[in-house]
């Protein structure tokens, strides 16, 4: 069978994240929702997103197919039901399609005459931003239970001081000297030739994806996700970072989600909690306005390629978009239009061809090509966010 994922209606209310990604390319536990999908299926897939996006996320289509919402994060149980599914056959979770057969070329599917299968069973939903850090301790824990059965762990070595060795787990390659990890409540993952440098003390659960770097004496509060290739110092709390993005220094980072390429400097701190204890209040591209969240914890959403300059300090519920660069002192405001340049005194437009040229440069250092699709995306995304830009 051929499984496509697709964005679904909660596309929207996961930007600035799907500026740049489908949906299925979000990275919450250890994998992105890809990865868990193919893992479970044991097959790969392909995507149906957003035109702009096509030519970098393309679909193979089949003669027979079936759809999959890519914001439900896969289980036993569901992925049994997907696998039976049969033409004309509909998998719901309430109102919600969670998967459906289709035919090559069976463009507009009407649901009402389907065979409507109920799903009632629990599963993770990644439908707001602030999903990505409130449920990923579930979700690493349903990672680090697919990625670890049947294997064992390389042996940790003895000058760390563990607590529950049991719930750790070390890929090959992965390096830790003389550091403290807690795994008793939550388990750890260490990624192939990740490394925690000397000094650092974690408490899961923790996601330490391939590659990856926590640098000395950080200290890291579960649940955490660090993305592969990222590097990460200083304080952090409850955050995930997609990957090849850099916290490499002192400052706090609670209750937050950086996307790729990003980098924090040096003592840059974010809120997650407002002075006031109220409801944080985010950003929605929807309604281009404030929305509640529900949550009285949450801190900084940054989209793709964006930066930060030294002792940057973030209020609590920030959005930043794609490519801004904020620098200079107090705080900016909490919505940080995508090209943006600037900070507390005001903001001018990051013109993409400097934004480019940094592009470049970044994604050469970890030998990946800035290529023509990146560059269509970002170019793409440059003007539709240009209505929030002011000039």
């Amino acid at each position: 069978m051929n499984y496509i994922l697709f964005d679904g209606p909660s596309r929207n209310n996961l930007l600035p994240f799907t500026f740049t990604r489908p949906v299925a390319d979000i990275r919450i536990g250890i994998l992105t929702i890809r990865e868990k999908w193919e893992s479970f299926l044991d097959t790969t897939t392909t995507t149906v997103t957003e035109d702009y996006l096509s030519e970098k996320y393309p679909m193979v289509e089949m003669d027979e197919n079936v759809m999959i919402n890519a914001s439900y994060l896969p289980n036993l149980q569901l992925v049994e039901m997907i696998k039976d599914l049969k033409q004309n056959q509909a998998i719901f979770k309430d109102e919600d399609v969670i998967a459906f057969f289709a035919k090559e070329g069976e463009e507009n599917i009407d649901f009402d005459t389907c065979n409507a299968i109920e799903y009632s069973g629990d599963c993770l939903k990644v439908e707001n931003t602030w999903d990505i850090f409130s449920k990923n301790e579930e979700a690493i824990q349903d990672d680090f239970t697919l990625l670890t059965k049947g294997k064992t762990s390389q042996p940790i070595p003895a000058s760390n001081n563990i607590i529950a060795p049991e719930n750790i787990f070390l890929e090959k390659g992965a390096k830790l000297e003389f550091t403290t990890l807690n795994a008793s409540k939550g388990p750890i993952y260490i990624g192939k030739n990740a490394e925690i440098m000397e000094g650092s003390v974690i408490r899961g659960p923790l996601a330490l994806c391939d590659n990856a770097t926590i640098k000395l004496s950080a200290k890291i509060y579960g649940p955490t996700t660090v993305g592969p290739f990222s590097k990460v110092g200083g304080e952090v709390n409850n955050s995930v970072i997609f990957g090849y993005s850099n916290k490499g220094h002192d400052g706090f980072l609670g209750n937050s989600v950086l996307g790729e390429w990003c980098n924090l400097g040096a003592d840059t701190n974010n809120s997650n909690l407002k002075n006031n204890y109220a409801e944080v209040r985010l950003w929605d591209y929807q309604t281009e306005g404030f929305a509640k969240t529900g949550l009285q914890f949450c801190g900084l959403m940054m989209g793709d390629h964006s930066k930060c300059g030294i002792n940057t300090m973030f209020n609590t519920g920030t959005v930043v978009g794609v490519s801004a660069n904020i620098f200079g002192s107090g705080f900016p405001r909490n919505f940080i239009p995508s090209f943006s340049w600037g900070g507390n005194s005001g903001f001018t437009t990051y013109l993409t061809k400097k934004a480019f040229e940094v592009a470049k440069v970044v994604m050469q250092r970890r030998g990946i090509e800035f290529s023509e699709d990146d560059k269509a995306i970002l170019e793409h995304v440059f003007e539709e966010t240009k209505k929030y830009r002011r000039q």
